[in-house]
């Protein structure tokens, strides 16, 4: 049952996988006539790092330690839903926080290019 109300979630994340390379930055004033070229290279530097990267496992296996914890707790459930829950959800975060380093990483590429990126 759990894992239902988690799908749509995991849906959405794995739709999302890509959105941090294909960020595009706000910048202070009008855009270089090589803003364009610089753009494609930082977002395809972005979308090279490893979405799935030893910080994501990291947080399945503690959303599944935790999951099969309050699973063992909660009389109604057993641990291993728990678990499984706790994994994806704790995954789902890790892939967002990639996504977040992917848009950092646009952002400070451009930076280092000359462009006036404030965001």
């Amino acid at each position: 049952m759990k894992l239902a109300y988690c799908l749509p979630f995991l849906l959405v994340a794995a739709a999302c996988g890509q959105s941090g390379a294909e960020y595009e930055p706000i910048l202070d004033g009008a855009p270089s006539a090589a803003f364009q070229v610089d753009l494609t290279a930082c977002q395809s530097l972005a979308r090279d790092q490893k979405q799935f990267d030893s910080e994501t496992v990291q947080a399945a296996v503690l959303g599944a330690g935790i999951g099969a914890v309050l699973g063992e707790v909660d009389s109604s459930d057993d641990p291993w839903g728990g678990a499984v829950v706790g994994a994806l959800v704790g995954g789902a975060s890790g892939v967002a926080d990639a996504d977040e380093r992917r848009e950092e990483i646009v952002v400070e590429c451009m930076r280092g290019r000359g462009h006036r990126v404030v965001g």
